[in-house]
């Protein structure tokens, strides 16, 4: 039983000072005297708040013969807990697997099951007490034996599952629900909900915080289960001089290549009397001399030696260090004074992500790029080591803690429950894909064991399901945002918070995007996420997911209907459904703002449930990946082919560059193709296919053709050289650059010969499709001189908490002159 407020019952005269803590200090347990006990406890249990235990029918002899036969029991233990000196709390301690049935539980031996039954209240209530003794009994249940604890590492309850005062407070105390069971209680059976609490889960929760804080107040550490990881020392070992020796090497390496390609900055031939051709100097403001050694490929790539790298002051070599390069670059970069610092912090954050990989594959806790051959798609996913190839600061990340990073990144690989609010009708909107009902929607999007979960909580709280949008939310915003930016919208009801789900997810790259463990074939569920990581606030408008499904199925019906794509193993991966909720303050101000996009969610097709047996996938990103050995997928993937190197390039291309390729000429369609948005199709290690994904808010129409109401916000009129810079730019620069450089660099193909492959791809695509060959309108030339040479850094460095204008990106666009194309004619 349980409330939100109880009085301290009055002291026992004949307590033992040995077990008992003396008024005024703290809360204490120790093992049931049954004769001491037992009065006070037949008291409590007979109370009528104490209902849920179904023990108030029995008289004091009845509560003595129980609590003798937990006492005999090998498998139960009761405890008397006390708060400033006074009796008023009876736990339960078992051990789950007697009690909770085997198909609804596995448990082993690091589990324990817990029962709590609090004292009814006599007097004055004291506001907040039971969830103190809440939480001192869970730390109870985790502490370390010979620090007088139970010592598990899951702590398992099944309470009645009416009981609302007990389920919140189990999950104020971290638990999440399994299902519902029914359990036997005496003769008797209870429907209850089982829930299952980790150490983790309790030291990230509310009342977990709350033992942590008293602890660290007290000055005492001994008995505090285990914490989060910013709180532990440990979880600093990666920030050390070995690690960022390294990751400050490679970052330097990448900054001077990225910035020197992007014409920022000018490396000039060494002076020195030794030099080779290869040899490069650079110097910066406040006196620092770079040389380093370095092949530039096609497309002013700068394929530099990280090895050769040396940085001088005064003639003395001195650590390289990334953010203090940035500083000495400052007047070339040409940031604003009012927005370098975030721009530091951001590669601060990218430069610690880093160390923690490396370090983490140092303890072979990482997948070298040889295992990855056999590795499951989500295993790749989380073997990533760094995102878009071409920003210095691609892992920002601002708003994320040490804990947060540990438990959302997407390099940890973890499989967490995802967070969901009620969402009234009123003021959201949930739009479906053609043929996808909402009955449909919702048995895709939630397990029946969620369903039935989120209609009894929402029944719970007073109200009923058919009046809420079911919403989820990231729990890094719902622990920042929900309770505090939304604060108004939860006191009057159009926002009811409903925990966490029950399906486990894994983040993906894209940081706000889950994979679903839980449930084969169940869709992606992308949500918002207010942290700032490279160039933007990582929301998601309600406004736009409104028409994301229509224009999904749009884009679809297109591809679907062109056999060209077919051919080329093309396809897509839907956003069938899309759920914002408008209903507050920040929608009624006159301009948009990043308040507008916090509560918006999409879900998206499963590409697991669209490949065939043998086949694997993997995120287009993984062609870039090198592991901490500096040996590269890519090359790993071809030598494990059997193929050529020009011909397992060859195939890629087809998959890749082909179908968008067409896509532009035929169709005046472009999307955003980086690494991140292209799922491959693996057939024995070789390219065959390739599934689009982020099309709502990542795809275009150049041109004048006629589209639907709900799909004409995708409209983008440009002139055709800008049409082109969607391959030349997104492809080419974006991607393809990178790629020839690590080909070129492990000496399998130089990138020459990727070029002219690249040049065969759209030599081939002219001879078979003559009348698309410069587009719709006759005005797009993909083998052109040269093209507008569009610069990716160069609008980070202006303003990196919002790169470009969403609404209007083609204006926002930064030239560097114009480069050589590599396949003209």
């Amino acid at each position: 039983m349980s409330t939100d407020t109880i009085t301290r019952p009055q002291a026992d005269p004949d307590a033992d000072p040995a077990t008992a803590s003396a008024a005024g200090e703290g809360v204490s347990i120790r093992p049931v005297d049954i004769d001491r006990d037992t009065a006070n406890l037949h008291a409590w249990l007979s109370h009528p708040r104490a209902h849920y235990w179904q023990m108030t029918e029995l008289d004091e002899t009845g509560v003595r013969d129980y609590l003798t036969g937990i006492d005999a029991s090998a498998d139960d233990q009761g405890w008397i807990g006390a708060v400033d000196g006074l009796d008023c709390f009876y736990v339960e301690t078992y051990t789950p697997a007697t009690l909770i049935p085997h198909d609804v539980l596995l448990t082993g031996a690091g589990d324990l099951g817990m029962h709590l039954l609090v004292a009814p209240p006599q007097g004055p209530a004291v506001s907040g007490l039971t969830g103190r003794i809440m939480a001192e009994v869970m730390d109870f249940c985790f502490r370390a034996s010979d620090q007088g604890g139970r010592g598990a590492e899951r702590v398992v309850v099944e309470p009645d599952a009416r009981n609302a005062g007990i389920l919140e407070k189990n999950r104020a105390a971290g638990f999440t629900p399994i299902r519902e069971a029914e359990i036997a209680v005496g003769e008797e059976t209870k429907t209850a909900l089982v829930s299952t609490c980790t150490r983790g889960d309790f030291a990230a929760s509310e009342l977990g915080r709350l033992v942590g804080h008293s602890r660290a107040v007290a000055g005492d550490t001994s008995a505090t289960p285990e914490t989060p990881a910013e709180v532990t020392p440990n979880a600093y070992a990666h920030l050390n001089a070995d690690t960022f020796a390294v990751t400050q090497r490679h970052l330097v390496a990448k900054a001077l290549s990225e910035f020197a390609h992007e014409r920022l900055i000018t490396p000039v031939r060494s002076t020195e009397p030794a030099a080779g051709p290869d040899d490069w100097q650079l110097h910066v403001d406040g006196g620092s001399r770079y040389t380093f050694t370095a092949r530039v490929l096609p497309l002013e790539h700068w394929a530099i030696d990280e090895g050769s790298i040396t940085r001088r002051q005064d003639g003395t070599e001195v650590p390289l260090d990334a953010q203090e390069l940035v500083v000495e670059l400052q007047d070339a970069l040409a940031i604003p004074e009012d927005l370098i610092s975030t721009y530091l912090e951001e590669l601060a954050s990218t430069l610690a992500g880093s160390a923690f990989k490396l370090a983490e594959a140092w303890k072979g806790r990482r997948p070298s790029s040889t295992g990855l051959l056999d590795a499951d798609f989500q295993a790749t996913e989380a073997a990533m080591t760094e995102g878009h190839p071409g920003f210095i600061a691609n892992n920002g990340r601002i708003g994320f803690s040490l804990g947060d990073y540990r438990t959302w990144a997407p390099e940890n690989g973890r499989r967490n429950r995802i967070e969901w609010v009620a969402a009234s009708r009123e003021h959201s909107h949930l739009s479906l894909g053609t043929g996808l009902t909402e009955a449909a929607h919702l048995d895709w999007a939630l397990s029946p064991a969620e369903r039935e979960l989120f209609d009894s909580r929402i029944r719970a709280a007073g109200r009923s399901p058919e009046d809420f949008h079911l919403l989820p939310v990231h729990p890094w915003q719902a622990d920042h945002r929900l309770a505090i930016t939304f604060a108004a919208d939860i006191a009057r009801g159009d926002l009811l918070p409903l925990g966490t789900g029950l399906d486990e997810h894994q983040a993906q790259q894209s940081l706000r995007t889950f994979f679903n463990h839980s449930r084969p074939g169940a869709p992606y569920v992308k949500v918002a996420l207010a942290v700032q990581n490279m160039g933007f606030l990582r929301g998601l408008s309600p406004k736009y997911m409104r028409d994301t499904p229509a224009i999904n199925d749009w884009v679809a019906d297109l591809v679907g209907s062109d056999p060209s794509f077919a051919e080329a193993g093309f396809r897509l991966l839907r956003e069938r459904s899309a759920l914002g909720y408008a209903g507050d303050v920040y929608h009624r101000t006159q301009e948009t703002n990043p308040h507008r996009k916090m509560l918006a969610s999409l879900w998206r097709e499963n590409p697991l449930t669209a490949i065939a047996p043998g086949q694997k996938v993997v995120t287009m990103a993984s062609l870039l990946h090198r592991d901490h050995r500096g040996v590269s997928y890519a090359a790993e993937l071809i030598r494990a082919s059997g193929l050529s190197p020009a011909d397992w390039v060859r195939a890629y291309l087809r998959a890749y560059l082909q179908p968008l390729v067409h896509a532009l000429l035929a169709h005046d369609l472009v999307f955003m193709p980086h690494g991140e948005n292209l799922i491959l199709v693996l057939d024995e290690h070789t390219v065959t296919g390739a599934f689009m994904k982020d099309i709502g808010e990542e795809v275009a129409v150049v041109g004048r053709r006629e589209l639907p109401a709900d799909v004409e916000r995708i409209r983008a009129l440009v002139p055709g050289d800008e049409k082109a810079l969607s391959v030349f730019t997104d492809m080419f620069d974006g991607v393809l650059r990178h790629l020839s450089g690590i080909l070129d660099v492990d000496g399998l193909l130089p990138a020459g010969q990727f070029w002219s492959l690249v040049a065969e791809v759209l030599d081939r695509y002219e001879s078979e499709h003559p009348e698309h060959a410069r587009g719709v309108s006759g005005d797009v030339d993909l083998r052109s001189q040269s093209f507008a040479h569009s610069c990716l850094n160069r609008l980070q460095l202006k303003n990196t908490k919002q790169m470009v204008d969403i609404g209007n990106q083609a204006e926002s666009l930064l030239y560097a002159g114009t480069m050589d194309n590599p396949v003209a004619r």
